[in-house]
C-alpha cells in the first residue's frame, strides 16, 4: 500500500484530502507544519509527499528544498498543494524541486489523478525501462537504473522528471513534440492551458546539457509548436570527442 505524507496546516483540508486518499487505498500520515513535515519525511520515507506552501515555522518552498538536498528523501516525489496560483509561484515551486503543482480549490478526482500519475511515473523502475525503446542515440545514453544521462561521455545526474522528459524527446529526436504530448507522456494527465510546468523543466535540462543554456543547440524551442531534440551528426560528434581528448 503506497504511503503518502500530507503536510498542510489547514486541518479541514488536510482531513478531507487524507480521507479521500485512504478511501482510494493509500496509507496516509499528516503533519501540520514544515519542521514536523520534514522530520516525518525522513522517518517514514513515504512514496509521495503532498506539500502546502503556506506553512507555519518553515514554508513549503524551504521544506521542498531541504527534502531534495537530503539523500534520504531526495527521490521522493512532491506534489505541491497551495492556494497560490500565480505563474511565478509555480516556477518557484518547481525550482525548489516539486514534481507537480495543484492549486486550491481543486476537484478531488483531479487530485487523485495527479497522485496516481506521480506514483506511476516515479516508480523505482522508470517508464523508459519498462519498454524496449531508444536509450542511446549519438552522444546521449540514458541509464534508467540511476536516472542518469551519459552526454558526450560525461555522466549527468537527472531528476525523475528530467529523465522522463529527455526520454520523451529522445524517442522523437529530430521531430517537434507538442506540449500536449509531453504532458500526457511525462506527467500522465491531459493538458491544460498552462505549459509553464514544461518550460521550467526544459530550462533545468538545458542547464545540465547545453554548453550555453541561453542559446540552446540541442534542446530547441519550436515556437507555437513544442520542443525538439536535435542531436549532432557524426562529424560534429567526432569533432567534439576529439576536442575532449585533446
Amino acid at each position: 500500500m503506497p504511503r503518502i505524507l500530507v503536510i498542510d496546516d489547514d486541518a479541514a483540508i488536510a482531513e478531507l484530502v487524507s480521507i479521500n486518499l485512504e478511501m482510494a487505498g493509500y496509507d496516509v500520515n499528516q503533519a501540520e507544519d514544515g519542521i514536523k513535515g520534514q522530520a516525518l519525511a525522513v522517518q517514514l520515507q513515504p512514496d509521495l509527499i503532498m506539500l502546502d506552501l503556506m506553512l507555519p515555522k518553515v514554508d513549503g518552498f524551504t521544506v521542498c528544498q531541504r527534502i531534495r538536498r537530503d539523500p534520504r528523501t531526495s527521490d521522493i516525489p512532491v506534489l505541491m498543494l497551495t492556494a497560490l496560483g500565480q505563474t511565478q509561484d509555480k516556477v518557484e515551486g518547481f525550482n525548489a524541486g516539486a514534481d507537480d503543482y495543484l492549486t486550491k480549490p481543486f476537484e478531488l478526482e483531479e487530485m487523485l489523478a495527479r497522485v496516481r500519475a506521480l506514483l506511476r511515473r516515479t516508480d523505482r523502475i522508470p517508464q523508459a525501462a519498462k519498454h524496449a525503446e531508444i536509450l542511446n542515440q549519438g552522444p546521449i545514453t540514458l541509464v534508467p537504473e540511476r536516472f542518469e544521462a551519459i552526454w558526450f561521455n560525461k555522466t549527468v545526474k537527472l531528476t525523475h522528471l528530467e529523465f522522463e522528459l529527455i526520454h520523451c524527446l529522445l524517442q522523437r529526436h529530430g521531430q517537434t513534440v507538442s506540449p500536449s504530448e509531453i504532458l500526457r507522456e511525462v506527467w500522465g494527465y491531459d493538458p491544460d492551458d498552462d505549459i509553464e510546468t514544461i518550460r521550467v523543466h526544459i530550462r533545468h535540462l538545458r542547464t545540465k546539457l547545453e554548453p550555453d543554456p541561453r542559446r540552446p543547440r540541442y534542446i530547441k524551442t519550436v515556437y507555437g509548436a513544442g520542443y525538439c531534440l536535435e542531436l549532432p551528426g557524426s562529424e560534429e560528434l567526432n569533432f567534439s570527442q576529439n576536442s575532449a581528448i585533446v
